[in-house]
C-alpha cells in the first residue's frame, strides 16, 4: 500500500463521510434523523443546543435529567454543545464553527433563521462552499412558508390522514412520525448529493427540504393513477390500498399479513384453499383484474384465515413464496429470530446512562462496518472541546459555558462520552 493510499484509508476509517463536519441546529426528529444518518456514515456531527436542550431529551421515563431513551440511538456518533444564540458571544462562537464546517443544517422556519442572523447568504459569507440545508414544514416560496409544522400537521395537510379516513370512516394519524422521518431521509440524501456536487468542483449550495411537499410527492407515487392525465381519467387513489378488507387477518391463534401478489401466488393460494373455480375466472387472472375485484379476494382470505394457525399459514406461504409475516409487537422484535441473527439490536453501555439497546444502522457498507464511535452526548458535553478546536480562548469558552444553566450542564466526570472499543 502506498503512503497516499494508506493516508486515504486512515481518513476513511470511520466511514465514507470521515472528515466532513456538520453543524446541526435541528431538534426533535426530522433534522436529527438526517444528521443521525450522516453521523453513522462517519461525519463529525456537532449538535448545537440551547441551554434548555432539545425537547426530545425530556421524554419519560429516563434515568437522569435530559437523557431520555429517545436520544440514545438518534444522537449517537454526535458531539453536543450548548450555545445560547440570543447572546452575542455565542453567535460569535457559532460563526467560528461555521468557518470550519462543511454542512450547516437547521430546522427553523425561514423567517426565524433570518432573524437569528443565519440565513444562507450570511452563512455563505463565513464559509463560501458551505452546504446549507433548511429542513422545515412548508416551502419558503408558498403562502404556508411561515406556518408552524409538526408531523401530525403534515399528515393532515399531505393527504395521509384523509387516506386513512377513506378506509376507517374518519381521518386518522399514522401512529408514528412518518413525515418527520421521511423528510429526514430526504434531507440526508440531498446533503450527500450536494457534497458530491461540491467534490466534483460545483461549490456549495443551499438546500430546502419541506416536509409538506416531500410527503405529497410520496403519497402520489401509487395513488395518482388516472389523476396523472390531463384531463384526468379518474380520481386519485389506489383501490387495493383503500379497500376496507385490507388489514392483517385473524388466524386461529393470532394475526397475520397474507399478501399474495403475483399471478403465481394467487394460483397457488387457490389450490391451497381448494378454490379451483377461481383459477380461470376472468375477474382474477391478471393483477389489474384482481385489483378491480380485490374486495372479493380479501374477503375470501379473511374467511379462511381463522381455520388455520399462524404457524400453518407461514409454513404454506413460505413454501409457496407468498409474502406473509405474523403481526409483531414492538416489544417482541428484539427476540425475533431474524432480528437476532442479523444483530439489529446490540447491547451497549452508555458512560452515564448505563446499559441500553443500541440499534445498529440497518444499511450495511462492506468497506465501512457500522460502529458506535460516540454514545449520545449529554447536554453540552463537548462544548469546551469543540469551541477549543474552533480557536476560542479559555476566557471566551468560560464566558460561554458559565452562561448556561448549572442545572442543565453536566459536570465533568470520568467518562468522555466516547464509545468503548
Amino acid at each position: 500500500m502506498t503512503e497516499k493510499s494508506a493516508s486515504k484509508t486512515s481518513v476513511l476509517k470511520d466511514g465514507p463521510l470521515s472528515g466532513i463536519r456538520v453543524l446541526d441546529l435541528t431538534s426533535v426528529i426530522m433534522g436529527p434523523f438526517a444528521t443521525h444518518i450522516l453521523a453513522d456514515l462517519g461525519a463529525d456531527v456537532i449538535k448545537v443546543e440551547s441551554p434548555e436542550g432539545d425537547s426530545l431529551r425530556y421524554h419519560r421515563p429516563l434515568r437522569s435529567p435530559a437523557m431520555s431513551g429517545n436520544i440514545l440511538n438518534l444522537h449517537r456518533n454526535k458531539r453536543g454543545i450548548i450555545l445560547d444564540l440570543k447572546r452575542e458571544e455565542c453567535r460569535s462562537a457559532l460563526d467560528c464553527l461555521i468557518a470550519k464546517a462543511d454542512v450547516f443544517v437547521h430546522s427553523m422556519r425561514p423567517k426565524a433563521i433570518d432573524r437569528l442572523g443565519y440565513g444562507y447568504d450570511r452563512v455563505r459569507a463565513l464559509r463560501p462552499d458551505i452546504i446549507y440545508c433548511g429542513a422545515y414544514g412548508f416551502g419558503a416560496r408558498g403562502p404556508y412558508g411561515d406556518k408552524a409544522a409538526y408531523d401530525d400537521v403534515i399528515q393532515a395537510a399531505s393527504g395521509i390522514a384523509a387516506l386513512i379516513g377513506a378506509v376507517e370512516g374518519e381521518p386518522r394519524y399514522v401512529p408514528t412520525v412518518i413525515c418527520d422521518k421521511m423528510a429526514g431521509q430526504a434531507a440526508a440524501y440531498a446533503i450527500l448529493a450536494a457534497l458530491f456536487h461540491r467534490e466534483r468542483g460545483g461549490g456549495g449550495q443551499a438546500i430546502e427540504v419541506p416536509m409538506f411537499e416531500t410527503i405529497v410527492e410520496l403519497n402520489f407515487f401509487e395513488h395518482i393513477n388516472g389523476f396523472a392525465f390531463e384531463p384526468p381519467l379518474g380520481g386519485p387513489g389506489y383501490a387495493r390500498l383503500l379497500n376496507k378488507a385490507r388489514h392483517p387477518y385473524r388466524t386461529a391463534d393470532g394475526h397475520l399479513c397474507i399478501l399474495p401478489y403475483s399471478d403465481r401466488n394467487w394460483q397457488d393460494l387457490y389450490d391451497f384453499l381448494g378454490r379451483h373455480d377461481l383459477k380461470d375466472d376472468p375477474r382474477f387472472v391478471t393483477m389489474p383484474d384482481r385489483v378491480a375485484h380485490i374486495d372479493i379476494l380479501y374477503g375470501m382470505i379473511e374467511a379462511e384465515a381463522p381455520k388455520r394457525t399462524t404457524a400453518a399459514w407461514v409454513a404454506f406461504c413460505d413454501g409457496a413464496s407468498i409474502p406473509c409475516m405474523p403481526v409483531m409487537r414492538l416489544e417482541d422484535l428484539p427476540d425475533d429470530p431474524h432480528v437476532k441473527a442479523v444483530g439489529l439490536f446490540q447491547p451497549a453501555e452508555h458512560p452515564s446512562e448505563g446499559p441500553y439497546r443500541a440499534i445498529r444502522a440497518p444499511v450495511t457498507l462492506s468497506a465501512s462496518p457500522f460502529r458506535i464511535r460516540r454514545h449520545a452526548p449529554r447536554l453540552g458535553e463537548h462544548t469546551e472541546e469543540v469551541l477549543a478546536e474552533a480557536g476560542l480562548s479559555r476566557d471566551e469558552i468560560a464566558r460561554i459555558t458559565e452562561s448556561a444553566s448549572p442545572a442543565t450542564v453536566p459536570s465533568k466526570g470520568k467518562h468522555a462520552g466516547k464509545a468503548r472499543p
